[in-house]
């Protein structure tokens, strides 16, 4: 339904108002003598962020869950509603999957499948917290009490094996990462011991790591809490480099936004991790007290900006190539809308973040003049590029308004009638 021609012709009536904008910011960008208008544009349309397979369904919470209708009921179809997606914003390329959520009989195929809508295949997800009998020992063996961390070898090697087969799948796809969370952890003091449930991880990961094909990357991923509340094995990003750095060299930590504390200073850890050479990749979305999984940048759109300023700093004035993905729960949005607004967001950060006077700031720094240093990341962050981001995108293919364009097609009207009304997603 929504192919370039139909993009094209939407964008018609909104050219004319849209490039007085442009010129407008390029102006304002020359006196400055900043990053130019068509430095920050070609660097975003050169970015891409994936999306996940489990974000194009409705999402929940333990007290329910609320199906849009006109879900996608199979891999293929998640594949079709990521390249809609890609469609509308030109910055969606990639889909990563969750197994055994996304377990294609064909992967040849759904690889040509998916290449025959110009998306490819992101990081690999694997799953050890929820039971699955075609890995579980057909349900003889349990995750309840943890899949890496368990006491039990036997659950321990069907949790490793099960990260062996998803790099597998990984590699008849055209992936190159693994993406490896845990739920592993402890509800009640005493329950099991600390150091041994992380040593056991630690070693599961090296098996898994030794397992990586040339060219792989696998990514740990921390979480402070959920489902383990007392203590979580890799609970924040000192234990996800200790794991990454016991795993082996192409092993590196993956941060999610959601997965901290209130008011943990993401980007500092960001810094530390960049600084070692250990950050892989991002889940975007926010949060405004826990792992909420909500539209990136609608709560905290400043710390997203100051995220990016630390990644271009890793980066020495580009960004870094890592695994981008957004990563969020629609539980009342429709799932393409939301990851629509997330996708802008995430590039109104880059862009600010590309506008910051880097050499007058590290100035301001030297000469310990906090108050010129705050009115130069302020200068960035509140100058409006959303006329760059719509450049970029129509430049690229895509929607100058995505939003508008997705509802003016009634894509998921569409989907409704062709999928049924209560179809609902594998996945979350």
């Amino acid at each position: 339904m929504i192919d370039q021609e139909r993009i094209a012709q939407l964008n018609l009536g909104l050219e004319p108002l849209l490039q007085p904008d442009v010129e407008h910011i390029a102006a304002q960008l020359d006196r400055q003598d900043s990053t130019s208008a068509e430095q920050v544009i070609a660097a975003l349309t050169a970015f891409s962020v994936a999306a996940p397979s489990w974000a194009v369904g409705t999402g929940g919470t333990r007290f329910g869950r609320f199906p849009i209708g006109g879900e996608p009921r199979t891999t293929e179809e998640k594949i079709d509603d990521v390249a809609t997606l890609n469609a509308l914003t030109a910055t969606n390329r990639s889909i990563s999957l969750h197994v055994p959520w996304d377990d294609p009989d064909d992967p040849e195929g759904l690889r040509e499948y998916a290449s025959s809508r110009a998306i490819a295949f992101d990081a690999m997800n694997s799953n050890t917290f929820q039971d699955n009998p075609s890995t579980t020992d057909d349900g003889k063996l349990s995750y309840k009490f943890g899949s890496l961390a368990h006491s039990d070898s036997a659950v321990r090697d069907v949790a490793v094996d099960h990260n062996k087969y998803v790099i597998d799948l990984g590699v008849r796809l055209g992936s190159e990462a693994l993406t490896v969370w845990l739920a592993d952890g402890i509800n009640h003091p005493g329950q099991a011991d600390h150091r041994a449930q992380f040593e056991r991880v630690a070693a599961g990961l090296t098996a898994i790591h030794d397992h990586l094909p040339d060219g792989w990357q696998m990514y740990t991923e921390h979480k402070p809490y959920e489902p383990a509340f007392y203590a979580t094995v890799n609970n924040d990003w000192g234990s996800s480099l200790l794991l990454a750095q016991a795993a082996g060299p192409r092993a590196s930590c993956l941060v999610d936004l959601g997965h901290h504390l209130p008011n943990a200073n993401i980007e500092q850890i960001v810094s530390r991790l960049a600084m070692v050479g250990r950050l892989g990749g991002f889940h975007f979305n926010d949060s405004k007290y826990g792992d909420d999984d909500l539209t990136t940048g609608s709560i905290k759109p400043f710390q997203l900006f100051l995220i990016f300023c630390e990644l271009i700093r890793a980066g020495d004035g580009r960004l870094p190539s890592l695994a981008y993905m957004i990563d969020q729960s629609h539980n009342i949005k429709d799932p393409l809308e939301d990851l629509v607004q997330s996708t802008e967001a995430v590039s109104i950060a880059y862009a600010q973040a590309l506008l910051v006077d880097r050499p007058a700031l590290r100035a301001a720094q030297d000469a310990n003049d906090a108050a010129m240093a705050q009115q130069l990341l302020q200068d960035a962050f509140r100058t409006d590029v959303r006329p760059l981001v719509a450049e970029a995108r129509r430049r690229a293919g895509g929607a100058i308004s995505p939003l508008e364009a997705y509802r003016s097609v009634g894509y998921r009207a569409a989907m409704i009638e062709e999928r049924g009304l209560v179809s609902v997603a594998t996945g979350l």
